[in-house]
């Protein structure tokens, strides 16, 4: 891999979020986002917008964690985005995203407000079809034991 294909990034401060919507706005076809939570309405409105402009969008977060005060997720959902929830009594933990499949951002970094202003996080974002594929299979492997979001309305 080449240095123009990873771009790291750090909080607190704007650069993780700002990487985050970055890639979500440069996705021409597909986004499959793997997180904990979504809380940051900057971050959920470049989903959106994604979605609006043709990009396939399928989450899968944490059943404990979509219904928390502040988050995202109903709303997300609510806009015809394809939500599933885990079933674990564990918690579903990862981050990442997989965009177009052959860029994968991942990190300790939550989607959340607190994230950008306060926690010591990070990001890394790779360009790279053999990093995607695995990612994806264990997507592909979350999404199939995950339900719906409607199944806990």
């Amino acid at each position: 891999m080449r240095d123009q294909h990873i771009k790291i990034a750090f909080s607190p401060g704007v650069e993780c979020r700002n990487l985050i919507i970055e890639l979500i706005e440069s996705a021409t076809q597909s986004l499959d986002i793997c997180v904990f939570t979504i809380s940051d309405d900057q971050i959920s409105r470049a989903i959106l917008r994604a979605m609006n402009k043709g990009t396939q969008i399928r989450i899968i977060t944490d059943n404990d964690k979509a219904a928390d005060q502040g988050s995202d997720i109903q709303t997300l959902y609510d806009e015809g985005i394809e939500v599933k929830t885990d079933q674990s009594e564990f918690h579903m933990h990862h981050k990442f995203l997989i965009a177009d499949g052959e860029t994968v951002l991942t990190g300790s970094y939550n989607w959340t407000r607190n994230a950008a202003e306060y926690n010591e996080e990070n990001i890394i974002c790779i360009t790279s079809t053999e990093v995607a594929v695995r990612f994806q299979k264990e997507f592909d492997v979350l999404w199939e034991k995950s339900v719906d979001l409607m199944s806990y309305e």
